[in-house]
C-alpha cells in the first residue's frame, strides 16, 4: 500500500535520473570533443608525415636519378678510363720494345765495336811479332802492346781485363827478354867457316901425330934443373932428326885402334873435299837462317854440323875442338836469341772474341 509521500519522491528520483543523464551526455560530448580533438590532431601529425615521407621519396628519387647519372657518368668515365688504358698499355709495350730493341741495337753495337778492337789488337800483335822475329828488335812489338793497352783503357770495357793483364806479363817478359847480338853470331860463322878447311880429319891422324913427334924433336925441351949443355955438331943434329924419322915411320906403319866409325877412316881425298863443303854449305845454311831470323832452320843446321863435325874430324885436334866449342856457343847463343812469343795474349783474346 502506498503512501502519500510516494509521489512526491518519484519527481525527485526521476530528475537526479535526468541530471545524471545530463552529467552523462555532457561527459559523452567532452570525451566526443576531446576525441575530434585527438583525431584532429592525429590527422594533422600524420598529414605532416605523410608530406614529409613524400618530400623525402621525392628526395630519394632525386637523389636516385642524380646516382643514376652519375653511375652512367661514371660508367662512361671507366669505359673512357679503361680505352685510354688500354691505349696507354699498347703504348708502353711499344715503348717497352723499342727500348729492348734500342738496348739490343746498342749491346749490338758495343759488342761489334768490342770486336773489332779486338781484332785489331790481334792483327797488330801478330805483325808486330812477326816484325820482331824478322828483324830481331824487340821495339815494334813493345810498341804494340803498349798501344793494345792504351786502347783496351780507353774502351774501359770489363771483360777485356783478361787481356790486359796477359797484355802487362807479356810486356814484363819481353822488357826482361836479352837482345841477340846477330852481328857477332854472324862473325863467330865466318870465322868457323874459314876454318873450315884446316881442321884435320880422323884419317890424318898419324900424319899429325908425326908431325907433332918431329916438331917436338926439333926443339927438345931441357930437363928441369939440368946443367946447360954445349951445343953438339950440325952433323949430329941431322943425324938425330933423321934416326927419329925413320923411327917414327916405323911406328906408324902398324897402328892398332878402335875404330867404332869406319866411314870416317875410309874417307878419300875427293870424298874430303865434298866434307868439308857440305859442311860449309851447313853452315851458310845456317847463316841465311839467321839473317832471315828461321831460327829452328838456323839451329837444324847447327846440329847436322856439330854431328858431322864430331864424326869426321879428329876430336884430339885443337882446332877441331875449338871448332866443336864455337858451334856449341852458337848453338847455345841459338836457343836464347828466338823472339818471345805472346801466347798469353793471343789466348786471351781468343777468348774475348768468342765472348766467354
Amino acid at each position: 500500500m502506498s503512501t502519500p509521500d510516494e509521489p512526491a519522491a518519484a519527481p525527485g528520483a526521476f530528475a537526479s535520473s535526468a541530471r545524471m543523464l545530463g552529467w552523462a551526455l555532457a561527459l559523452v560530448a567532452v570525451l566526443a570533443v576531446l576525441g575530434l580533438a585527438g583525431s584532429a590532431l592525429l590527422w594533422q601529425r600524420l598529414s605532416g608525415i605523410q608530406e614529409a615521407l613524400a618530400r623525402q621519396s621525392q628526395d630519394a628519387g632525386r637523389q636516385a636519378i642524380e646516382a643514376r647519372a652519375l653511375a652512367r657518368q661514371a660508367s662512361d668515365l671507366a669505359q673512357e678510363t679503361s680505352a685510354k688504358l688500354a691505349v696507354q698499355e699498347t703504348r708502353v709495350n711499344e715503348v717497352a720494345l723499342q727500348r729492348s730493341q734500342l738496348e739490343e741495337l746498342m749491346q749490338s753495337l758495343s759488342r761489334s765495336r768490342d770486336e773489332n778492337l779486338v781484332v785489331d789488337i790481334d792483327a797488330g800483335l801478330r805483325l808486330a811479332q812477326q816484325q820482331a822475329q824478322l828483324t830481331g828488335s824487340m821495339q815494334p812489338l813493345v810498341a804494340a802492346i803498349k798501344s793494345a793497352q792504351q786502347r783496351i783503357e780507353r774502351a774501359a770495357q770489363p771483360r777485356l781485363s783478361p787481356v790486359q793483364r796477359a797484355l802487362a806479363l807479356d810486356l814484363e817478359r819481353i822488357s826482361s827478354a836479352s837482345v841477340t847480338d846477330t852481328a857477332g853470331l854472324l862473325a863467330r860463322l865466318d870465322e868457323l867457316l874459314r876454318q873450315i878447311d884446316d881442321l884435320p880429319l880422323k884419317n890424318a891422324v898419324a900424319q899429325a901425330a908425326a908431325t907433332q913427334r918431329l916438331a917436338a924433336s926439333a926443339h927438345p925441351a931441357a930437363p928441369a934443373g939440368a946443367p946447360a949443355s954445349e951445343p953438339s955438331p950440325a952433323w949430329l943434329a941431322l943425324l938425330q932428326r933423321g934416326w927419329l924419322a925413320v923411327q917414327d915411320e916405323l911406328r906408324s906403319l902398324v897402328r892398332i885402334r878402335r875404330i867404332d866409325q869406319p866411314e870416317a877412316i875410309l874417307i878419300s881425298p875427293d870424298q874430303a873435299f865434298f866434307l868439308r863443303e857440305n859442311l860449309k854449305l851447313m853452315l851458310l845454311n845456317a847463316r841465311l837462317g839467321i839473317l832471315a831470323r828461321q831460327l829452328d832452320a838456323a839451329r837444324s843446321d847447327m846440329t847436322i854440323a856439330s854431328s858431322a863435325l864430331n864424326k869426321y874430324f879428329d876430336p884430339a885436334s885443337r882446332r877441331t875442338q875449338n871448332a866443336a866449342t864455337a858451334l856449341q856457343q852458337i848453338q847455345s847463343h841459338l836457343k836464347t836469341a828466338e823472339a818471345p812469343r805472346l801466347d798469353e795474349t793471343l789466348s786471351a783474346l781468343a777468348t774475348a772474341a768468342a765472348g766467354r
